[in-house]
């Protein structure tokens, strides 16, 4: 190369330097072109959480339901659709290990227009696991005497309540390139390792619920914890995913609802100082999340901070965890005229009373349970928040028709770099 060619090359190269200041060059993992992005001062992304009830009782059902058509599927769709994540976290979306269920609701719902809707949406990317949910332990972990069985018995002693393996699996959609290979999964991880755990006792004799021989198996994961890093334009953000067992359908002994809080305590435990040799994820790499690491909680975590069932203080440790960044909590107007009925039916001793904020609501479980806040996205110190909400339209808004295809709601939050 002459001289002056040189010249012109360096010349050239540094104008590049200098207008790429802000770009952020993203690693591509699964697609043929290279990726890069400018996220500007005022560029936000919105991360969502939507439990989409797409399951059923039997196995490949979802695929089944999804290659028939299917009402619930294009409603979930349609929010989708409205609401337009960057990145979100399906709960209930059955796991299956070829991802036929998922190439089906990408090609044929989110891609396609749905009523009530909007424009297709489109996922480049995309994680799931197997999760514990049907899996059976070979154990009797409800301590009916027996092992397996039919229907619920089965369900009852997998490690995680199912009907088969991957029911109420977990799918993570992205916008963004998923570094599947550096993500940490805890579905094996032993509830008896964690320190402090609260082991279920039989309050009427004061003995374990769980035999020795059990307690040590036992997994804490009902589905399992996911630690899913996304190369988005604001930097890795660590998704931090998880579908923490109901508080109920078990006895005095509370197995569910200490299972359920300790569920939501490894969360609390994987961002807190200190060496944890016990937190060992599925491949043997133990400790906690990096202290500069930003990083959303994403879930149906199936506790509301004050209302319904549950240990109401493991949800608000993880609430006021100093990682976790301090924001108006995501509402909606449907929320609070929901809570409105329900309120006027406790008043008329029919239905549950309310302590918390109606608006907050992020589903509604009947006229015996009522609206709950259950659904959480929770991002870490470091962001900026935006806005926020819960998809539930009052009922006069003509968007309402489409947030029955599940009982919950999704929440999102815009989050940007300060």
């Amino acid at each position: 190369m002459s001289p002056s060619a040189r010249s012109v090359a360096l010349a050239l190269l540094s104008v590049a330097l200098l207008a790429c200041t802000a770009c952020v060059r993203v690693n591509v993992h699964g697609d043929p072109e290279s990726y890069r992005t400018t996220m500007s001062a005022d560029a936000s992304l919105r991360i969502a959480t939507y439990n989409a009830s797409l399951y059923a009782d039997e196995t490949d059902g979802l695929r089944a339901r999804l290659e028939a058509g299917d009402a619930g599927a294009r409603k979930v769709a349609a929010v989708l659709q409205r609401v337009r994540p960057d990145v979100v976290l399906l709960n209930e979306f059955d796991y299956d290990a070829d991802g036929r269920a998922a190439d089906l609701f990408q090609r044929r719902y989110l891609e396609t227009p749905q009523a009530g809707g909007g424009e297709g949406l489109r996922y480049p990317y995309r994680y799931f696991a197997p999760v514990n949910t049907g899996v059976p332990s070979g154990l009797d972990l409800d301590g009916n005497g027996t092992v397996g069985g039919d229907g619920r018995e089965r369900g009852n002693d997998a490690w995680g309540y199912g009907l088969h393996p991957g029911q109420y699996g977990m799918l993570l959609l992205s916008k963004y390139p998923i570094d599947t290979a550096a993500a940490r999964t805890f579905r094996q991880l032993r509830w008896s390792a964690m320190p402090g755990a609260h082991r279920p006792r039989d309050p009427d004799s004061g003995q374990w619920w769980h035999p020795d021989a059990v307690w040590s198996q036992l997994r804490l994961s009902s589905k399992s914890h996911w630690d899913v890093p996304v190369r988005t334009p604001a930097g890795v953000l660590h998704v931090l995913a998880s579908h923490p067992t109901p508080p109920v359908f078990d006895g005095p002994e509370d197995r569910n609802g200490a299972r359920n809080a300790d569920e939501i305590r490894l969360w609390t435990e994987y961002l807190s100082p200190g060496d944890k040799p016990w937190l060992c994820d599925d491949r043997g790499r133990c400790g906690g999340l990096e202290a500069d690491a930003r990083f959303v909680i994403l879930g149906d975590l199936n506790n509301d901070p004050v209302d319904g069932d549950g240990r109401h203080e493991a949800i608000v440790e993880l609430l006021e965890h100093p990682r976790v960044l301090r924001y108006p909590t995501p509402a909606s107007e449907g929320a609070a005229i929901a809570a409105a009925t329900g309120a006027d039916a406790a008043t008329e001793g029919t239905g549950p009373a309310r302590r918390g904020a109606p608006a907050h609501a992020t589903g509604d479980f009947g006229p015996r349970v009522g609206p709950l806040r259950l659904d959480y996205v929770l991002p870490s110190t470091g962001f900026e928040f935006v806005d926020s909400g819960v998809f539930w339209p009052p009922p006069s808004d003509p968007a309402a028709a489409i947030i029955d295809g599940s009982d919950h709601r999704l929440v999102w939050v815009d989050l940007r770099l300060p």
